[in-house]
Parts: C-alpha cells; sequence; structure tokens
C-alpha cells in the first residue's frame, strides 16, 4: 500500500572487480586522480574491499574496488558500459591522463550524432571511463 511517503535514495558506489589491487588503486589516484578513502582485508571471505573517489563517501558516489584473492583478471561481459567522470575539459583531460601513463581508447572529440565533448579511457583491467565535458 502506497503511504505517500517520498523514499529518498541515493547511488553509493558501483563496484568492480580487479586483478591486481595495487595497480588498480594507483590507476584510479594518480592517473585519474581520486583519493584512497578506505580499505580492508576480509581474510575470511578472502577478499580485499578498497573504496575511491573525488570526496568524502557521505556526500558523493565512489567506487568500491573489490580484488578476490588469487584471482587475477575476469572477463568483462557485454551488459557493462562504462563509468562516466565529469571534467571542466576533456581535450586537457586527455593529455594529462595519457601523460600520467592511462590508455586513451578514443580521443577527445564530439559524439557520435552530438555536440558534447567526450573521450574514453581504459583502466587497467579494461573497464571503460568516459569523460564529459561539463555543459
Amino acid at each position: 500500500m502506497h503511504t505517500g511517503k517520498v523514499m529518498t535514495m541515493r547511488i553509493l558506489h558501483t563496484m568492480l572487480r580487479v586483478g591486481d589491487l595495487d595497480r588498480s588503486l594507483a590507476f584510479y589516484t594518480e592517473v585519474l586522480g581520486m583519493r584512497k578513502l578506505r580499505q580492508k582485508d576480509y581474510p575470511d571471505g578472502k577478499f580485499t574491499l578498497a573504496f575511491v573517489g573525488y570526496g568524502d563517501e557521505s556526500e558523493n558516489t565512489v567506487l568500491e574496488l573489490t580484488y578476490n584473492w588469487g584471482i587475477d583478471g575476469y572477463e568483462l561481459g557485454n551488459g557493462f558500459g562504462h563509468i562516466a567522470l565529469e571534467v571542466d575539459d576533456v581535450y586537457t583531460a586527455t593529455e594529462a591522463i595519457r601523460a600520467r601513463g592511462g590508455k586513451i581508447i578514443r580521443d577527445a572529440g564530439p559524439m557520435n550524432a552530438g555536440t558534447t565533448i567526450i573521450a574514453f579511457v581504459e583502466d587497467p583491467d579494461g573497464y571503460q571511463i568516459e569523460l564529459i565535458g561539463k555543459r
């Protein structure tokens, strides 16, 4: 039965399974400029969780990097699309990411059949990150 109350929700995080936690942490912090917010080992479950983002989890959506001990890679599948990051200038961001060793898989330019400037970066596990210019 509908009570008329509005349910407040927000996106907390997106989880990615990664094959090398140190390599992924270096990419997201050193190449994309996120901060490592927290990390914890779960020995009974044989996994480690690390959370990265651009701001505190209480007010920002973050990424949860899950490392399952002993598993060094995953098939990405074809259902997952990408993570999108807003940047001030896609051309400048692309060059900065390339200079930090990031893999650009689509250079900055207008999107297909549109005018929004975008680019795509690939993380060490093959996940795609779209850079979108501020509107």
